[in-house]
């Protein structure tokens, strides 16, 4: 690789925040999100009818506050927390505060009823919700030498990479404890130190409810040999380059996030089981409809379809659900927290 000045390369979490979040970075782009990937949100409007499932679960287990609080993380241009709020029923409607908390300016002719911050409000009583927000919190690269020592991964803003000083401190600490890598030369890992402690301040926001991390995800004994990082650009998946023309992604290592947040009762489902708990299914409507409604058919076929592809294994079924109550107790949640077959946790 061709070597540069020591002012061209910088770890891989300075450059992401850079190119995702900086003056001119892609998620500050007009045209959001939604015109390069597509989430469990942009999929279905079923997504937001169960996240607003889940929040008057939320509000029976608070016994109905007041004030009931959504907060939607990483709002992307606001879908999430509109089809929440257009999914409630009129009497919790009345009573929720939306938040959307996004870096990127607010887009205009957002419902009147959200408020748009660049951090969420402290004090929260409700539900946070945080769909694909962790993946995207810039993290170092780490990658094993010839020597078999883990080091720091360089790279220029043209997606050159070198190798960087050997790690240490809290970052080698976490990569012991959370994604050992063998001495074998080019084995890859992300430290997600900088994640455990996002999440763990967000956890921190909610004063009474629940917090929701939805992201990819991996597990201790299933780490992947080289590492996530991936960019997606239009739609497509491409080499992660941090320019500011591609999102940069890696996927999440959500059990060493549910640890640090050293809140007890938290638990990390499948989207699969978090969804069948609120009553998405995907089973197809009975062949009977077909003839005697034959419009209501069609429109349970769509979403039988819909539903499915929420669920689907190898795909969207399989992202994390990390759950984490703050002052209330599990069983109110209507099973989401407990009586989950074991084969759908982690």
């Amino acid at each position: 690789m061709t070597d540069g000045t020591a002012e061209e390369w910088h770890g891989w979490r300075a450059a992401t925040e850079a190119a995702l979040y900086g003056p001119d970075g892609f998620y500050r782009r007009p045209e959001g999100p939604a015109g390069h990937f597509r989430t469990s949100v942009h999929a279905s409007p079923l997504f937001a009818e169960a996240v607003a499932r889940l929040l008057c679960r939320v509000d029976e287990a608070l016994g109905r506050p007041p004030a009931l609080d959504f907060v939607d993380m990483a709002a992307g241009r606001g879908e999430l927390v509109t089809g929440v709020l257009d999914a409630l029923p009129a009497d919790v409607a009345a009573r929720t505060r939306a938040y959307a908390v996004e870096l990127a300016d607010r887009p205009p002719g957002l419902d009147h009823r959200i408020e748009w911050l660049p951090k969420p409000p402290r004090g929260i009583t409700g539900l946070l919700f945080a769909n694909e927000w962790l993946d995207n919190v810039p993290v170092e690269i780490a990658e094993v030498d010839p020597a078999g020592v883990a080091r720091r991964v360089l790279v220029r803003r043209d997606g050159t990479e070198r190798l960087g000083e050997p790690l240490s401190g809290a970052e080698a600490e976490w990569l012991a404890r959370w994604w050992p890598l063998p001495a074998e030369e080019g084995l890859r890992a992300e430290i997600g130190l900088p994640r455990d402690e996002a999440w763990a301040d967000a956890v921190a926001a909610v004063g009474r409810g629940l917090a929701v991390a939805v992201d990819y995800a991996h597990t201790l004994d299933a780490r992947p040999l080289f590492g996530t990082l991936t960019g997606f650009h239009a739609g497509r998946e491409t080499a992660p380059v941090p320019d500011g023309s591609c999102d940069i992604t890696a996927h999440v290592a959500l059990d060493a996030a549910l640890e640090a947040c050293g809140v007890p009762g938290g638990r990390v489902l499948t989207q699969r089981a978090a969804l069948r708990a609120l009553g998405i299914a995907g089973a197809r409507p009975p062949l009977a409809l077909a003839t005697t409604q034959p419009a209501a058919y069609v429109r349970a076929l769509a979403s039988a379809g819909e539903a499915a592809e929420l669920t689907a294994p190898g795909g969207l079924g399989d992202f994390g659900w990390l759950l984490q109550p703050v002052g209330i107790a599990q069983a109110p949640l209507g099973g989401l927290l407990v009586d989950v077959p074991d084969h759908e946790e982690q």
